[in-house]
Formats: structure tokens, C-alpha cells, sequence
């Protein structure tokens, strides 16, 4: 039986302890494969989980560089049960040529030693903001996205995405691929017209170049995790002008770039 939202499932499984088997139930987190149609045209194929697929899919076409405009989005069709989504935009981006087609999995990894693909120049642009945060602020932040990741807690198999402001949080997204839960962020910000500069990210899963790449997108000044972050996403974040916090948990964090903004 599945969950309100369809993330979850109950399964049979066997326990082993103490030298002997038990049968029981596990709670294990859904996935299903998206096919993304862009004017009709196939374009690529997302592993997610299931819902928020108007999010994921916008969030991940401007990711891409191939939406930048709200205006230029025409229509989103969906079809959740066979997996279809079907974009029209108003002219064909001329990224949609350039794009590398491939098969983006759950973590969506694709190694780079800078701007590897095209579409990651898109859009980046120095961040400016006056935000300031306090470790405080930091610490309360992470533990409302520990308290939101119900799916996490049911499965430990999630990742979890949250748009903040210093108060509290704006809107929160599950999913089992990180890029993903940032993507749903991205097409939430772009269908409500939110603006970032005075916005967190607070995010549960390392910080890469790929997700410090969306960030810059978003022109989101401020990324916290209670994860570690890479030496690539450091050097992307001290150019462009992103605080970048890692390891924030159990009262403690790490400031990597940009300090000014995090004051006592």
C-alpha cells in the first residue's frame, strides 16, 4: 500500500538477526522513468519519483538552459500513468540542439572539470545580495528539512530540497535523485515567479558542481547541506558569488566560500 503521495510502497521482505530469518513488511521508496517530449520531439528521460512532474520538468528544462523566459513556456501536458510529459515552448531554444542526450539517472552523475556541457553556461551569472545568516538560522533551517523528509524517514532512500527564507520554509520537495529535488525548487520558482536573492537552498545531499550550477541559476545566494561539498562546486561558488555550508548539523557547520554572510 502506497502512501498519500504515492512515494512509497509496502513490500514483503525477510529479516535476518540473531541467526535466524523473520518475514515481515518494508516501507521502500518508488521510482518510475519520465519521458520528456519537447515540441514534439523526444529529449530525454528522467528517473524520479513519483509527482511534481510539472515541477520536475520545467525545473529541469531551465537547468538546461532551455527555458529562461517564463513567457517563451507555452503549454505542459502530463500523462503520470504512462510517464509522458510534453512541453511546448513558443520558439525552439537553440539549446534544444545542442543538448547532449542521454539517460539521466537517479543521481544524475556525469563527471566534469568545468562547464562540460553547453547548457551549463546558460543562464550563470554573478550572484548579488545582501542576505545575511547566522548560524542560528543555519541550524534551525537544517532541522526543519530533517523534520519535512518524511520519506527519507520512512525509507532512507530520498533526497529532500527546501527554498528558505531566514524564517522558515517557503516550500519542500522529496525525491529520489537529488539533481531532482533541486529541479522541482527550480520549476516551482519559475511557474510562481519567486524571486532568490533574499532565499536559502537547504539541501540533504552533497553539494556538486551540478547542483552549485542550479543554484547559480536560480541566483540563490545561499546553500546549506548537511553533507560535504566537492572541490569543483567550491571554486564554481567563490567565482560566482554563492556561500556555500556544508556539515551543518549537530550544532556545527563548515563555511566555504563567501563568510560575510554568515554572521554571529
Amino acid at each position: 500500500m502506497s502512501d498519500e503521495n504515492d512515494k512509497t510502497v509496502s513490500l514483503p521482505v525477510s529479516y535476518y538477526k540473531n541467526g535466524s530469518f523473520t518475514e515481515g513488511e518494508d516501507i521502500v521508496v518508488r521510482e518510475a522513468p519520465v519521458t520528456l517530449y519537447l515540441n514534439d520531439q523526444e529529449f530525454v528521460t528522467l528517473v524520479c519519483s513519483p509527482g511534481e512532474l510539472k515541477e520536475l520538468a520545467v525545473g529541469f528544462l531551465c537547468s538546461e538552459g532551455v527555458l529562461m523566459k517564463r513567457e517563451n513556456l507555452k503549454s505542459i501536458l502530463i500523462n503520470e500513468d504512462d510517464g509522458l510529459i510534453w512541453v511546448e515552448t513558443a520558439v525552439e531554444s537553440t539549446s534544444q540542439g545542442m543538448f547532449l542526450k542521454r539517460f539521466v539517472t537517479s543521481c544524475c552523475g556525469r563527471g566534469r572539470a568545468s562547464f562540460y556541457f553547453i547548457n551549463d553556461t546558460r543562464g550563470v551569472t554573478q550572484v548579488e545580495s545582501g542576505l545575511n545568516v547566522t548560524p542560528r538560522d543555519i541550524f534551525y533551517l537544517s532541522e526543519q528539512l530533517e523534520k519535512l523528509s518524511e520519506v527519507f524517514k520512512a525509507t532512507g532512500g530520498a533526497h529532500s530540497a527546501a527554498l528558505c527564507t531566514r524564517d522558515g520554509v517557503v516550500f519542500f520537495y522529496e525525491d529520489i535523485g537529488r539533481h531532482n529535488a533541486v529541479d522541482k525548487i527550480f520549476g516551482r520558482c519559475f511557474l510562481d515567479d519567486i524571486s532568490y536573492d533574499d532565499k536559502i537552498l537547504v539541501f540533504s545531499g552533497r553539494i556538486s558542481s551540478e547542483i552549485l550550477i542550479k543554484v547559480a541559476k536560480m541566483g540563490i545566494p545561499v546553500i546549506v547541506s548537511r553533507s560535504a561539498p566537492t572541490e569543483l562546486a567550491v571554486k564554481l561558488a567563490d567565482q560566482l558569488g554563492i556561500t556555500v555550508i556544508g556539515f551543518a548539523r549537530e550544532g556545527r557547520l563548515s563555511v566555504y566560500t563567501h563568510h560575510k554572510r554568515v554572521t554571529n
